[in-house]
Formats: structure tokens, C-alpha cells, sequence
């Protein structure tokens, strides 16, 4: 018994015998990036124990960490076992969770000792947790040229914005080149750019087939006067580009979990120097390598009358009832009818659904979980979409990282279905529609 926060220890053959139990509810306080899969120190697996929350120790400095704890359900449980890089950590957050009113709570601090090391237990992480990383592993790959699993070719690092050159100069990741998401969108219907636009854009940055490319951009709360709101979303706009890429052929595409914030965090030196480009001399692939990641009208069309797909709403609960088009430039509201609801978060620059509070991406397992909800499960064709493609993007590369395998962005999204008299509207609430995650705007 610890006299200080009143938890009691677990051992490894209590745990595991209670793993499966409804009223225990397990959580790893390690970062988000090991939590995922990374191994972040002496694990002999990545990854963490099957079932475990993620709720980082460095989350307890947040003021809305007691909301956090609610959102997850913990208190709910009967009981509790915390785990983390150090017992001292795991025993500071135990006491945190029974200032909250949880009355059973247990330390398992054989994390890394026994249960890592044994291959019996069982463990799972994120299935493509290598492309979401840490700034910690993107530093190693400035210092030294290369970090784990980086096998690709020369790394190239986009700082990714819109129509915000200002945004890079104020301060980028060093060694980072800037990536305007015009370069990648066609700017009169906000698709995905023809293959020989893409070839050129992606060359112009030193990118071809084989490059290892590291995405992120900054977040910062949009303007909605603003005749440009996006501007302010640059790791949404990340999402967007890591999309495109992958649908182009390049075979490394990693995002920074959390963007230019995580790298902020870590108190890791911002830069205003502008790297030298170096074009590549060709692409080296036909563009696109997976033409199946993009859909367009008529194929969406075809994924609303299917029973093995859905085309997945990725936008806020306003724009789906058409209380708002979302946008300052699209003019209808309403949505697609028959279209299921992906719930974004609050507005058309915002992912708070998909998103913990420091912007790194949501655990797998509660998007899971939320998906399912609304019938959008692995075992179908989803093709995700929104108004014009950015938090559809975000949504898609979310399952990419799970490893589902028919999956698709709907890249025409709102804006191109509503400039379409001929095609359906619906507007109101729907009665037929299963709602998951947080509703905002109501």
C-alpha cells in the first residue's frame, strides 16, 4: 500500500487475470508515439497492453485533464491499473484519478520487465504506427540523416500550409521546405491536381518515388471572417497532402503526430532559414501508383447504393443538418442523403473527434469504436469525404494507420456534389442516422 495516494500494486499474473474483466479498465500513461508502437526505451515489444487507454502523464498539466478523464470513461470503471515509463509517474496519476472519485486504483509497475519481455502476453499497437511520428524521432533523422524504420530514400520534410508563405517564415522545423497545398489542389474545384501538375509540384520539392517524406504544418484558431479561414489549419492541410502523396506513389509518407506543436513541446529550436531544393530529376512512377484512393462523383454515387460501402460524412453536425454550408465559398447546405456521419468536431477546420487535446491523433481504438457506432467498420469500402477534401483526408489517413484495406477519399466531397442541381439534397435532422463522438454547434 502507498501511503501517498492510497493505490495498491498489481502483479503480472493478477493482471492478466482480470484483463478481460468489464470492470477494469487498464491505461498507459506513456506517450502517445509509444503507446502506437513506438519503442521509446527499454521495451523488449512495442506497443501497449491489449485494451489499455492511452492517457499520457504529461496530460495531467492540462487544466481540462479532469474533462479528458471523463470523456474516457474512466471513473466508470470499478477499477483501475495504471501503467508508465516510471512508478513514480504511475503513482502520481493513481492519485490524480482518486482525487477524482475513483475508488480502486492499481499500479502495475512491471510493464517493461515482464510483460514486454514475455511474448505470451498480449499486446497490440497501431498497425502502420511508423508513419505518425514522434518529434523526438524526427530530430534524430536531422541530426544523423536517418531514424528506425526510415528505408526510404534522401528525407524530405514539409512544413505545409495555405497560401501561407508567412506561416514558414515565422518559424519551421529546420531543414523543412514549405509546401503550399496549392501546389497539390487544383484551386477552382479544390481536387487532387492533374498527374503531370503533381509529378512537377512533388519534384520541385526534391520528392520522387522513393523518398522518405515527413508532413506536418501549425494549428492555430481560424478566423471565419477570414476570405481564406484555411490558412490558420496547416496540419489539417498535412493530412491533405499526405493523402495526395500516397494516392501519387510515394512509398514513405509519415506525418508528425501532433504537428509543428509536438515539436514546440519537446523545446526542440524553430528555424527562418530556407533549406537549398534540390529537384529531383524525375518522379520515377506513373502518377497515380493508387488511383483507388480517390473516387469521384459517379463512383460515390455507385458506394451510396452499395450494402459493402459507405460514403462517410467527415463534417460538423451544423453543416449536416444545413444550418451552414461550411464554407465562405459554397453556397448550398444540406448533405448528401443516405451518406453516413464520420462527425468531424465543431466547424470545417476543426478535427476535435479525431484529435487528443495537443493535436496529436486520437487513439485508435476510440475512433474505432466511433466509427463503429455509425456502421463504418473495415470489413466495407469507406470513402471518406467533406467539403473540399481536408478533414476527409484526415479521417482516410486515420485508416490507412488502422491498415484497412478498402478505403477511399471522396475528393469532389460537398462542394462538387451541391454545384450539381441534379443532384440529391437533404437538409434537417435525420431520423435515420447513428450519431457518434462529441456534437458541436447545436
Amino acid at each position: 500500500m502507498n501511503k501517498e495516494s492510497g493505490s495498491r500494486s498489481i502483479s503480472t499474473p493478477h493482471l492478466l487475470d482480470i484483463l478481460d474483466d468489464d470492470g477494469t479498465v487498464v491505461i498507459d500513461i506513456r506517450s502517445v508515439d509509444a503507446y502506437n508502437g513506438w519503442m521509446t526505451g527499454d521495451e523488449r515489444r512495442g506497443g501497449h497492453i491489449k485494451g489499455a487507454k492511452s492517457l499520457p502523464y504529461k496530460w495531467m498539466r492540462y487544466i481540462d485533464w479532469p474533462d479528458i478523464v471523463g470523456d474516457k470513461g474512466i471513473l466508470s470503471f470499478p477499477r483501475a491499473v495504471v501503467y508508465g515509463d516510471t512508478e513514480e509517474d504511475a503513482l502520481e496519476v493513481a492519485s490524480g484519478l482518486q482525487r477524482l472519485g475513483h475508488g480502486d486504483v492499481r499500479v502495475y509497475s512491471a510493464f517493461v520487465e515482464e510483460w514486454t519481455d514475455d511474448p505470451g502476453l498480449p499486446m497490440e499497437s497501431l498497425p502502420r504506427h511508423k508513419h505518425l511520428v514522434s518529434a523526438g524521432w524526427l530530430k534524430r533523422l536531422i541530426d544523423n540523416g536517418s531514424a528506425p524504420t526510415c528505408e526510404g530514400g534522401d528525407p524530405v520534410i514539409c512544413h505545409c500550409h495555405y497560401r501561407s508563405r508567412d506561416d514558414y517564415e515565422h518559424g519551421h522545423i529546420p531543414g523543412a521546405v514549405d509546401l503550399d497545398t496549392n501546389s497539390l489542389e487544383d484551386t477552382v474545384v479544390w481536387n487532387r491536381r492533374s498527374p503531370g501538375e503533381l509529378a512537377a509540384a512533388l519534384e520541385s520539392k526534391g520528392i520522387d518515388k522513393d523518398s522518405t517524406v515527413v508532413l506536418y504544418g501549425r494549428f492555430s484558431y481560424p478566423r471565419n471572417d477570414d476570405p481564406f479561414p484555411g490558412s490558420s489549419a496547416g496540419h489539417l492541410g498535412a493530412m491533405r497532402c499526405a493523402f495526395i502523396m500516397l494516392y501519387a506513389g510515394v512509398k514513405d509518407v509519415r506525418v508528425l503526430n501532433g504537428g509543428i506543436q509536438a515539436w514546440i513541446d519537446e523545446g526542440l529550436p524553430l528555424s527562418t532559414s530556407e533549406p537549398p531544393t534540390t529537384k529531383a530529376t524525375v518522379f520515377g512512377a506513373e502518377i497515380p501508383q493508387n488511383p483507388g484512393l480517390a473516387v469521384d462523383t459517379e463512383e460515390a454515387k455507385r458506394i451510396l447504393a452499395s450494402e459493402d460501402a459507405n460514403l462517410v460524412c467527415v463534417r460538423s453536425w451544423p453543416e449536416l443538418i444545413g444550418k451552414v454550408s461550411g464554407y465562405n465559398y459554397i453556397e448550398k447546405k444540406g448533405r448528401i442523403p443516405g451518406a453516413v456521419f464520420g462527425n468531424c468536431g465543431s466547424d470545417a477546420y476543426h478535427m476535435e473527434n479525431y484529435r487528443n487535446l495537443d493535436h496529436t491523433t486520437r487513439e485508435c481504438q476510440e475512433i474505432e469504436r466511433m466509427w463503429a457506432e455509425a456502421g463504418i467498420t473495415s470489413d466495407k469500402h469507406n470513402a471518406f469525404y467533406c467539403g473540399t477534401g481536408w478533414r476527409g483526408s484526415e479521417a482516410f489517413f486515420n485508416a490507412w494507420l488502422l491498415g484497412w484495406p478498402r478505403i477511399s477519399v471522396y475528393d469532389g466531397g460537398w462542394f462538387e456534389w451541391s454545384r450539381d442541381d441534379a443532384n440529391p439534397i437533404e437538409t434537417g435532422e435525420p431520423s435515420d442516422i447513428r450519431i457518434s463522438g462529441r456534437i458541436y454547434g447545436i
